[in-house]
């Protein structure tokens, strides 16, 4: 039998496993949206972090050719609007279909609403709720 190596072995395996719990994980921001021209995250697609509560236009090559617009799991929601930022919505209905969080059905198949070809920015708000200390 081998003692040595066996003892060097689980001595380096000990040392790994008591390290890892000491190590932070850094959170992600609030605000990230992933952003492709096809389906289910597929194409050329975009990620970025956003600000809140500010209008963003898509990317151009991505601008009113969408099909995936997919915000991360955290506590927020964006309204994809028609138009750009700047153009003032006209339409007597509103110019979104409503809001898009991590746990919308649509998010990865814009097609399925008809939206792929009208997405060409979009809000996002802070979903989370405070508390004020007593």
């Amino acid at each position: 039998m081998q003692f040595p190596t066996i003892l060097a072995a689980l001595v380096a395996a000990a040392s790994f496993s008591s390290a890892a719990p000491t190590q932070q994980l850094a959170k992600r921001e609030l605000g990230g949206v992933l952003i492709c021209q096809g389906v289910n995250a597929t194409g050329p697609c975009h990620y970025e972090v956003y600000s809140m509560q500010d209008c963003h236009d898509l990317p151009g090559n991505l601008s009113g050719n969408a099909a995936t617009f997919a915000p991360d799991g955290d506590n927020f929601y964006c309204y994809p609007r028609v138009g750009r930022c700047s153009d003032i919505c006209t339409s007597p209905t509103g110019c979104t279909f409503g809001a898009v969080s991590f746990s919308s059905p649509v998010k990865y198949d814009l097609t399925s609403i008809q939206w792929n070809t009208l997405i060409e920015a979009f809000h996002c708000y802070d979903n989370s709720t405070s508390t004020a200390a007593s």
